[in-house]
């Protein structure tokens, strides 16, 4: 898979859930086991799609990095670290039972997204 190709796949997931978390919380959190039982609570998640967003939006802009360029192994590097903590994170939320049902499945996605961000890193190197 081209850098072009995997990058735009990997915003537009990051996109998806930055757009579902903001205008759809309290649609989304309950499959994972989190109630938002106020104004903060859903700020919370509007405020964590910054993040999401932001993550996307890099992507994007950087999809035309030249391959075995010293920006996109940056930029790899700096996905798949990012995925690790979402693996370390969700896995958190999971043990502690924050996140139950569907909730299991993030630490697998971050998980994936990791393991392919360092493969794209290596075929940059």
């Amino acid at each position: 898979m081209s850098n072009s190709t995997f990058l735009k796949v990997h915003s537009s997931i990051y996109a998806i859930f930055a757009i579902g978390l903001f205008f759809f919380p309290k649609l989304i959190w309950p499959n994972y086991g989190v109630q938002l039982n106020d104004q903060y609570s859903t700020f919370l998640s509007q405020h964590n799609s910054i993040f999401l967003g932001g993550i996307a939006i890099i992507g994007f802009l950087f999809k035309d990095a030249e391959t075995k360029s010293l920006t996109a192994q940056k930029l790899f590097k700096g996905l798949m670290l990012t995925n690790v903590l979402g693996v370390l994170i969700t896995l958190y939320a999971g043990f502690t039972k924050i996140f139950v049902g569907f909730g299991w499945s993030d630490p697998i996605f971050f998980a994936l997204l990791a393991i392919l961000s360092f493969i794209k890193l290596k075929d940059n190197q």
